[in-house]
């Protein structure tokens, strides 16, 4: 199976992806399996690879929000400092 999922090679591992290519796949998926134009054949494995790159999603979501998170407050300190500045405060 192709990175799309059609018969071929072996599907590009989800890890592998960008994270914009994983989504279009997954829409791509989705789109097929509304639509009914999924082989039978072929359904379980296209359901199991979008379970698998909604979870890879996920979980980079998750990472970069902690990321963020973990940001914040070096962001909120210079915020403090920038404003003390301006307002002629010490900014130590």
């Amino acid at each position: 199976m192709t990175q799309d999922g059609s018969p071929g090679d072996a599907p590009v591992p989800v890890a592998e992806l960008g994270y914009a290519q994983a989504s279009a796949e997954l829409e791509r998926i989705v789109a097929e399996l509304d639509d009914g134009l999924v082989d039978v054949d072929l359904l379980e494995l296209r359901f199991r690879r979008a379970i698998e790159i909604v979870e890879e999603l996920d979980r980079r979501i998750r990472g970069a929000r902690e990321r963020v998170d973990a940001l914040m407050p070096r962001l909120d300190a210079l915020g403090a400092r920038a404003g003390a500045e301006e307002r002629g405060a010490d900014p130590a």
